[in-house]
């Protein structure tokens, strides 16, 4: 049974709340409040295994999910094993998107068919991560992520909890908002976190691997992410809806009478 779910001014108050205290105050206050319909999202970055140590400390039953698009490097399931040798019993979700689907857009456009125009990328995160994540969170009353003010412009305003309407009107948990990369990376030595590998090999973001790069010197760390685009969002449209008006058609042409589903 579902517990009832917070409104827009519970919702507020509970961000001013808080501001300025641990991530793993508002873990705890949520684990309590919405168990066992949450989980914790993550790509298994910096963010994401720090979220899972917290959480799991807490609570040894949290749910974690991620998206596996059918093209993330090697190193990402090398250190999915690493976590479940750590976190004895971890339930991990691991979701992967409609194969149908994902057989007809490769079939139109080709394999990498995403370099070519923005629309093309956003039109193949959308049918690898944007759709298998949106069905999963069908089954929750609250999601908790990683996402921090200090990643890119689009994240500067988020809110330790939000009502999330793209998805469902469930609540949104950001505990690490206020928290600097630099702070993540303290928590993960301290603690001795297994985290992903691509981050001793200059990487600052990580994805899939033909959309991921290291950066150089002087670059944001989401400069590695969609690197050949100019003047596109930084995102893949998880975390934020991404209206371009360009990939709709090609998406309803590929989901066909699933579109109504």
């Amino acid at each position: 049974m579902s517990v009832e779910l917070i409104d827009e001014l519970e919702a507020g108050e509970l961000a001013v709340a808080f501001e300025g205290e641990e991530p793993e105050t508002v873990l705890e206050w949520a684990i309590e409040r919405f168990s066992p319909r949450i989980a914790i999202s993550t790509a298994f970055q910096n963010d994401g295994v720090a979220l899972l140590d917290m959480a799991y400390k807490i609570d040894p039953e949290i749910r974690l999910f991620s998206v596996d698009t059918g093209r993330l490097p090697q190193e990402t399931f090398d250190l999915v094993e690493q976590l479940r040798d750590r976190y004895s019993g971890l339930k991990l979700d691991l979701l992967v998107p409609n194969a149908r689907h994902v057989e007809r857009m490769v079939a139109r456009n080709g394999p990498n068919f995403f370099y070519r125009s923005v629309d093309n990328r956003l039109l193949c995160c959308n049918l690898r991560k944007v759709q298998p994540l949106t069905k999963y969170l069908h089954s929750l009353d609250a999601w908790v992520t990683g996402l921090r003010r200090d990643q890119w412009a689009t994240r500067t305003n988020i809110r330790k909890v939000e009502i999330d309407h793209d998805h469902g009107a469930i609540v949104k948990l950001t505990p690490l908002a206020e928290w600097t990369e630099e702070e993540v990376w303290d928590y993960i030595r301290e603690n001795d976190v297994p985290y992903h590998p691509l981050y001793d090999r200059g990487y600052t973001s990580i994805g899939c691997a033909p959309c991921t790069r290291a950066i150089q010197p002087g670059e944001p760390n989401r400069a590695g992410r969609w690197w050949w685009e100019e003047n596109a969002p930084k995102e893949c449209g998880i975390h934020c809806a991404i209206e371009t008006g360009g990939f709709e058609h090609e998406l309803h042409a590929i989901l066909g009478d699933d579109a109504h589903a």
